[in-house]
């Protein structure tokens, strides 16, 4: 009788992927929510110069990927060119949507940035981590989520003190996101700041 008792729970304790997803959509949401985050959809964030209003707290919904944006700044330099391997250096704090707490970062210590390579070609980017917390933590991949904003920011350097390296809020489903996050299905935010390495 209690080997049939604890093979019930065991069932009902199981998610499927679905269920799964639908829990991350509704974190998603209810994140949303919370932080008073005004989403735009694309057409207005292309009509607005790509650009989202930090004082008024808009995220594009980049619909293809399931990932919301918030340019907080365009940065110093250009966009990243075509055909061209950099490195880029980055600060991050990484927050766990659905569990509700701080996961991993380096933006408030005094640890070296994370660095990857990256390259584009058209509208297609590839990228390795170098060094970092995240490759100590998730390996040498760099998340799609951490990529899809260089196709709108400048990577470059502060040449002056009025000039400021680059610098984005991103929510990233499990998709786009890091190997654990895509194990597990949960979605991230992120605050990342990115500079091209000397």
């Amino acid at each position: 009788m209690a080997l049939a008792a604890f093979t019930f729970m065991s069932c009902d304790d199981y998610e499927t992927y679905g269920e799964k997803k639908e829990k991350e959509r509704d974190a998603i949401a209810a994140y949303i929510a919370e932080n008073n985050i005004k989403v735009i959809d694309e057409a207005t964030f292309t009509a607005n110069g790509e650009k989202t209003s930090v004082e008024n707290n808009e995220y594009v919904y980049l619909e293809k990927s399931g990932i919301y944006m918030q340019i907080e700044r365009r940065g110093a330099g250009e966009k990243l060119e075509e055909n061209k391997q950099v490195n880029i250096l980055c600060r991050f704090a990484e927050y766990n949507i659905n569990d509700s707490y701080y996961q991993a970062g380096n933006m408030n210590t005094n640890t070296y940035p994370d660095k990857f390579t990256v390259q584009r070609i058209g509208s297609t980017i590839t990228a390795s981590f170098i060094q970092g917390v995240m490759q100590s933590y998730y390996g040498n991949s760099v998340p799609e989520g951490w990529l899809i904003p260089l196709l709108y920011i400048n990577i470059g350097r502060q040449t002056s003190a009025d000039e400021e390296i680059s610098k984005v809020n991103l929510i990233v489903p499990h998709s786009k996101g890091q190997a654990y996050a895509q194990q597990s299905v949960y979605a991230c935010h992120y605050v990342i700041t990115y500079q091209r390495e000397r």
